[in-house]
């Protein structure tokens, strides 16, 4: 994709990025004040603020607070104070600034992130008269060596005083978040790390961010005369291949997977929210979030003020490109909308977001952080990477999620999110019950006529419904023929159930797109989801270099709900499908032949423990053997 700006040529779905004017009055904004631009009273190396060189000295006024209702009316206001460092304001100047947010009936949340190291009891005191509800977030990147990147002009760590602070909240019955940037001094021990931020009773949320900071080859100018150690800190680490602190996408979604797995097992998840965990989580189980990295309200739906009186989109997108309009010329929500469409950088954001129409994992994903990608795009000219790593992080969540118990699946490269809409039996838990039980009574099934095979479609009224076992006397007569030896083989050797399949169809002659082969498996418990998964991955991976080029083995994970009770289980499916830049005329001429191969594959692959990827992991191009 070019890094080009230009104008979308596709309209990106709402359900991945919803423009503000598409939105009612109760759909709120977030608003970050930045309210003294890039001054902080500590000079953390990854700092993107202070890379912006955005105005310091300068404050944010009551006059420009006041302004924010005027424009959005009566749309709710999330406010962030942001900087550098909040704090740097001083005592008075704050509780002017939270006595009008607190006079603003619109204002419904008000966030302060701060380092930490100014905080004491007499600024607690203060938040408590002038605003109660304050929500504090803590900037601490896991334990000490995590932190090795925050440090002061001096040089010195100020790890120590983000300690004191914690307590001194959990001491005053305060809680917090935890903001905590993944760098390579976290690499490898996420269960450490969640372990050591866990520890801290006033500590009630984590939110991991990346430092996706390979673009970064240059280090900050020091603002004087003499260079402070904290800015030779800096030399020493960025170079042409990039910043020290920075990690890969695919480093972030292992590290976000090994919190994930450890913060569940832990039992942390009673206590702590942990995002893009809980994020990926929601959207997973059709869920709403209010992440906007997994939601429709992205950039459009963010804003941020200056003190120079510049208001523009997202902090995290590049500045000046995001600058929208002076604050002061900004008479309502209508100015802010037009300043939106004339701007390059939120259309060439929207463009970015069009590849999102066609992939399968744009329900969950949402699309992602569209200033992250830009920044990919803009240094590589392309953002697959990112794409990748998302996909990686709802594979590795779905499983988590299916079987918590489970970690390792996690980590399979081969079971993929993959949707499946609809996918609905009449009673799931009855229909598993029958499964396992040759006394139950199973009247005669008369299903749906239907050209996709699907032996488990729902019955009609007065006769069984929810799907065909092993027991039923029609079992076999309603399993198409060229599915049958896979399905025999999964239900008979792996003693797995099976609640749908299909042989694949062309539908010739028909209006209907082709059908796929599969094969669908309903584990009974967490345990054999974990099983099954693992051998539906040695088997793949036995089958690699074997089957047709023209066709592709897949393992899904995805959801049946059971239309009784609304309960969504978890289910794996074996599915065939064309590949890359292959026909559907290629893939059903070797059809035939790959269902064999799978078949003789399966029969003897054993029982395992654990997936195939860390020996056998899959390969990117298909080589003949």
């Amino acid at each position: 994709m070019p890094s080009t700006l230009t104008t979308p040529t596709t309209t990106v779905g709402t359900d991945v990025w919803r423009p503000l004017e598409d939105t009612d009055n109760a759909a709120a904004v977030s608003v970050v004040l930045k309210l003294r631009g890039e001054t902080c009273d500590v000079d953390c190396l990854y700092c993107f603020e202070k890379r912006k060189l955005a105005p310091g000295g300068a404050q944010i006024t009551v006059q420009q607070i006041r302004r924010l209702g005027q424009i959005f009316g009566e749309r709710p206001l999330a406010i962030e104070l942001h900087g550098g460092e909040p704090l740097t304001v001083g005592k008075h100047a704050m509780a002017a600034l939270l006595d009008e947010l607190a006079a603003q009936p619109t204002v419904h949340r008000v966030h302060l992130q701060t380092n930490g190291v100014r905080l004491d009891g007499e600024w607690l005191d203060l938040f408590d008269a002038h605003y109660p509800s304050l929500h504090i977030g803590i900037s601490m990147d896991g334990d000490e060596q995590g932190n090795s990147w925050r440090i002061g002009y001096d040089g010195t760590a100020i790890y120590p005083h983000i300690v004191n602070t914690l307590h001194l909240l959990a001491d005053r019955g305060r809680t917090c978040g935890i903001v905590t940037v993944v760098t390579p001094a976290v690499l490898g021990r996420a269960a450490q790390v969640i372990d050591h931020i866990a520890s801290f009773d006033a500590v009630r949320a984590v939110h991991l961010l990346p430092a996706f900071d390979t673009t970064v080859t240059q280090p900050l100018k020091a603002p004087g005369r003499r260079t402070s150690p904290s800015r030779l800190s800096q030399a020493r680490a960025v170079g042409a291949q990039g910043a020290a602190w920075a990690i890969t996408p695919a480093q972030y979604a292992e590290f976000v997977l090994e919190a994930a797995a450890r913060w569940i097992g832990a039992g942390h998840f009673r206590r702590i929210k942990l995002d893009p965990a809980v994020a990926t989580i929601r959207r997973l189980k059709g869920l709403d979030t209010a992440h906007c990295h997994f939601a429709a309200h992205k950039c459009s739906h963010v804003f941020t003020a200056y003190p120079d009186g510049r208001f523009g989109s997202c902090d995290e997108l590049p500045w000046p490109q995001a600058h929208l309009l002076p604050i002061a010329a900004a008479r309502s929500e209508r100015d802010i909308t037009e300043a939106q469409h004339a701007n390059p950088l939120l259309t060439a954001g929207q463009e970015l977001m069009t590849k999102c129409l066609s992939c399968p994992y744009r329900a969950v994903c949402g699309g992602g952080c569209t200033a992250t990608r830009w920044r990919m795009v803009k240094a590589t000219g392309s953002d697959d990477a990112y794409c990748a790593h998302r996909a990686r992080l709802i594979d590795g969540m779905a499983h988590l999620l299916a079987a918590p118990e489970h970690p390792a699946g996690a980590h399979c490269l081969r079971a993929h999110w993959w949707p499946l809409a609809p996918n609905v039996m009449d009673d799931t838990d009855a229909f598993l019950a029958r499964w396992d039980d040759p006394a139950a009574p199973h009247s005669r099934a008369r299903l749906r006529a239907s050209d996709h095979g699907d032996i488990n479609a729902a019955g009609l009224p007065g006769e069984q419904a929810g799907g065909l076992d092993p027991h039923h006397s029609q079992w076999r007569e309603r399993i198409e023929d060229r599915v049958w030896p896979l399905v025999d083989t999964i239900t008979r050797n792996w003693k797995a159930v099976t609640y749908d399949s299909c042989q694949g169809h062309a539908h010739t002659g028909t209006s209907l797109p082709p059908s796929a082969f599969r094969v669908g498996l309903l584990p009974r418990t967490r345990t054999e989801y974990a099983a099954l998964a693992a051998r539906l991955c040695h088997m793949l991976a036995a089958a690699d270099g074997y089957l047709p080029p023209a066709i592709t083995a897949h393992g899904a994970r995805t959801d049946l709900t059971s239309a009784r009770t609304g309960r969504r289980h978890p289910v794996l499916n074996l599915t065939l499908t064309p590949a890359p830049g292959g026909t559907w005329a290629n893939y059903f001429t070797g059809l035939h032949q790959a269902v064999r191969t799978l078949t003789h594959v399966a029969r003897h692959t054993p029982a395992v423990t654990g997936c195939a990827c860390a020996l056998r992991p899959p390969r990117p191009t298909r080589e003949a053997r």
